[in-house]
């Protein structure tokens, strides 16, 4: 390296080298990191660089540029130097002259020219005519205070040519000689007609025989028979498209057939009465007539789920049907499904009716189900908490039936084949599900009582001792009444008849003195006051919203004066007794 620093490292020109700023062909480059072409400064080598030749810049003129520039870079800094380019243009040096001459594309080339000739330890500078001719003597080095002959080149002088050896690459050309990029050689991959198209969509223009030898070339690669090959090919790609349209057009139509049948078609029915195999459909409560159709439908009762919406809605007493299970034919048409259905004796259904007690429930269970009598019982009896009960149940050892009071009255399916806990199940459920929703929990504490199970039994009361709705609001507060220990008229004491005919397992209201006190059962409200462990039977809704909003008229006795549906009451044990004449009256007793 020089004592300029104008060696192959990157060490920056030295301010004092007589030819800082002197570039290829008399161009100006700014000051900058080192650059390859011989050690020519550049800011950005990834631009190109414009060549000027020297029509525009004389040799004395660069040498007085390069002064210039070396003052102006001192007294602006070197920031402004790396912008010589935009100084040129603004201070109109000719070279945007000289850049219009030259295009950017033809810059690129030079550019990329000298990169290629970069490696070359000695950068060819070129004479007055720039490029005047295709020799470039190798003149010696004479000066040896400058090995690199950079001051002889700077005032036209001639240097070794770097590109005159037989292994070096040809020297950089004119413009106007430069031969003509070779275009690229061809592949073995054809793109086809249309730069590219797949053939499928491109069809065969060589199948007339008239495809030029070029086109031809690779049909030796393919082998004989290419064309007829391409030709099957396109064939079948013709076939495959038919077939899925044709395909695509028999699905619409076929299901466009379909909407229409279904919309305006009559609906499939079966004929007639149906087979001699017989079935039994559960429809559950609330279900409309499109459920109970889907329901026989999937039994094989019925064809269509329109032909039994359409035979229920024909039918006058169609919208009656309710829930249930029912014992049907298979493969029968609409109209006589909808009539064997209100057939009650295709209902295979157990009805539990308010104030009902658990031992006829059982008892019905086991005949709807055709089982010996008591079965029902004794699964009630094994499998009670598996069946829903709620938290506050049975939470008395003196209960007789966990299950009293939870077998909600309604109608539910009991056919053959159906398990005892398979009936009862729903029962309990509803009667978890009523319960919650009457609030039973919440409103015992305001009723005075310990928890939602005596609200339970207080109902089964009303719903035991009532005989009319109107009676049942009454009928609770003659219970809340007596309930009260400090009452001077029964003084805790219930005194209810049904009670101890529900310890007794039977319905007598004709009952004696000496057997009614010689009784201590927990269920006997004559001699244990307050209310029984438990309920005593299934109340409805009537009677448990009695339960929960009592009557304040300061009812304390009643008695059915006809002995069947009249109830009266009163307020004094006065007033009991003559409504207690009068029944006597009535019975004749």
């Amino acid at each position: 390296m020089t004592e300029y620093g104008r060696g192959e490292g990157s060490e920056p020109w030295h301010p004092e080298d007589p030819l800082y700023g002197d570039g290829w062909d008399g161009q100006q480059a700014p000051t900058g990191r080192q650059s390859p072409y011989g050690g020519q400064p550049q800011q950005y080598p990834e631009q190109p660089q414009p060549q000027y030749d020297n029509g525009g810049w004389g040799n004395g003129q660069q040498a007085a540029y390069g002064q210039a520039q070396q003052q102006y870079q001192q007294q602006y800094g070197e920031q402004q130097q790396y912008d010589g380019q935009q100084q040129y243009d603004q201070q109109g040096y000719a070279a945007q002259q000289h850049q219009q001459q030259y295009p950017n594309q033809q810059g690129q080339q030079q550019y990329e020219s000298q990169q290629q000739y970069g490696n070359q330890q000695n950068q060819q500078q070129y004479g007055n005519g720039g490029w005047d001719s295709g020799t470039h003597p190798n003149v010696p080095y004479t000066d040896a205070s400058d090995p690199y002959g950079q001051q002889n080149m700077a005032y036209g002088g001639e240097q070794s040519d770097p590109y005159g050896a037989p292994d070096a690459y040809p020297p950089p050309e004119p413009p106007a000689r430069r031969a003509a990029e070779p275009e690229p050689p061809k592949t073995d991959w054809d793109p086809g007609p249309d730069q590219g198209e797949h053939a499928f969509f491109a069809g065969d223009a060589g199948d007339d025989g008239d495809e030029s030898d070029d086109r031809r070339g690779r049909g030796d690669r393919r082998g004989k028979g290419g064309g007829k090959e391409k030709k099957r090919r396109s064939g079948c790609a013709c076939l495959v498209v038919l077939l899925v349209f044709g395909g695509g057009l028999g699905g619409v139509g076929y299901f466009g057939y379909q909407f229409y049948k279904d919309r305006f078609g009559s609906a499939p029915d079966y004929a007639g009465d149906g087979t001699s195999e017989m079935v039994t459909v559960v429809i559950p409560k609330g279900a409309f007539g499109s459920d109970i159709g889907v329901a026989l439908k999937k039994a094989g009762v019925v064809k269509s789920v329109d032909a039994f919406v359409a035979a229920q809605e024909e039918n006058s007493k169609g919208k009656t049907l309710q829930a249930g299970a029912y014992l049907l034919k298979t493969q029968m048409s609409a109209a006589s499904a909808v009539e064997m259905m209100l057939d009650p004796e295709s209902q295979n259904n157990v009805l539990v009716r308010p104030g009902e007690r658990n031992l006829a429930v059982y008892a019905s269970i086991d005949e709807q189900l055709d089982l010996s009598a008591g079965t029902t019982q004794k699964a009630a009896e094994k499998k009670y908490k598996s069946l829903g009960l709620p938290d506050w149940a049975n939470d008395n050892t003196d209960i007789k039936d966990p299950l009293e009071g939870f077998l909600y009255p309604g109608t539910y399916p009991a056919a053959k084949g159906m398990k005892p806990e398979t009936v009862l199940k729903p029962m309990v459920n509803q009667a978890a599900k009523k319960y919650e929703q009457y609030g039973l929990s919440s409103k015992a504490k305001a009723l005075k009582l310990d928890n939602p199970l005596q609200v339970l039994t207080v109902a089964s009361l009303i719903q035991a001792e009532g005989k009319t709705e109107d009676d049942f609001r009454k009928m609770a507060e003659v219970v809340y009444n007596r309930l009260n220990l400090a009452n001077p008229e029964t003084y805790g004491l219930l005194q209810f008849d049904s009670t101890f005919n529900y310890l007794q397992k039977e319905s007598n209201i004709n009952i004696s003195e000496s057997e009614i006190n010689s009784n201590k059962d927990p269920y006997n409200t004559y001699t244990r006051k307050g209310l029984p462990p438990g309920p005593i039977d299934n109340p409805g809704d009537q009677a448990i919203k009695a339960a929960l909003n009592p009557t304040d008229d300061g009812w304390y006795y009643f008695v059915a004066t006809d002995g069947v549906n009249k109830t009266e009451f009163a307020k004094t044990h006065a007033q009991f007794q003559k409504l207690k004449d009068k029944f006597n009256e009535s019975s004749g007793s």
